[in-house]
């Protein structure tokens, strides 16, 4: 729960004069994200006790055209069973500590920052890679509306710090991702494949959503099998799309 404290301006009288203690600027207790932060959903039967849940990272956080603050993910992370996309879904910030390549954050550990409470809501959720199978081939990205009153933008998570956007860069070239449940992890960029670029970043499962940045510049998000699909490209195809998630940039 968002707890705002606000000095109060206490006026006193003293010898005939009234004297006003000046207000104190209050504390941002808002609950930091930012491209990297672990996020948990489909939380069964109820996010104080869960026996079953999802878990991703955010790709990003930003603002569209309209203002709204804006949280990117996988699209596969919000497709059920039976493939129906789960717009709607609430989704709550990871409160569990973030793993490394050398020990994975534990699934069984992940648990709902009840504290700051659900984060946002599912907006839109687009085409998922299909990579490995016969389906549609996507750039596999969601957009989440992020609840402004419990969270503010972070542009460094872990060892990563985003400040800017841009295309993927040459092959060979050394690129990282942060993912909550591996952390930080390295490697150069392959080549392209269809609509994706390929690389040689660990990813585990989690890790799906993660930011592959080149230095501090967004190129990508990581969703397994070492490929990723271009930050730009995902943005073009909210502008075409419209609504919440249009008009992506990077909050400040």
């Amino acid at each position: 729960m968002l707890r705002v404290l606000r000095a109060l301006g206490l006026t006193l009288l003293l010898a005939g004069m009234t004297i006003a203690a000046a207000p104190s600027a209050s504390a941002d207790t808002r609950t930091a994200v930012g491209g990297g932060t672990g996020i948990i959903f489909r939380l069964k039967p109820t996010p104080e006790t869960p026996t079953s849940y999802y878990i991703c990272t955010l790709t990003a956080v930003g603002r569209d055209s309209a203002g709204n603050l804006v949280g990117l993910t996988n699209a596969h992370c919000f497709i059920d069973e039976q493939g129906n996309k789960l717009v709607g879904e609430r989704v709550y910030r990871d409160a569990s500590p973030a793993g490394t390549a050398f020990s994975p954050a534990p699934i069984t550990d992940s648990r709902p920052d009840l504290e700051t409470g659900a984060i946002g809501t599912v907006t839109y959720v687009g085409t998922p890679n299909n990579l490995l199978n016969s389906g549609p081939k996507g750039l596999d990205y969601a957009v989440i509306k992020l609840d402004e009153s419990r969270v503010a933008p972070t542009s460094t998570v872990g060892q990563v710090t985003i400040t800017s956007i841009g295309a993927p860069p040459a092959n060979g070239t050394r690129m990282c991702k942060e993912g909550h449940r591996t952390g930080l992890t390295c490697g150069v960029k392959l080549g392209t494949n269809g609509i994706w670029f390929t690389h040689l970043i660990w990813t585990d499962g989690g890790d799906s959503g993660s930011p592959v940045v080149n230095g501090q510049t967004l190129v990508g998000n990581a969703w397994g099998a070492q490929h990723s699909s271009p930050i730009l490209s995902i943005i073009d195809a909210m502008n075409t799309q419209g609504g919440v998630g249009a008009g992506f940039h990077l909050a400040t």
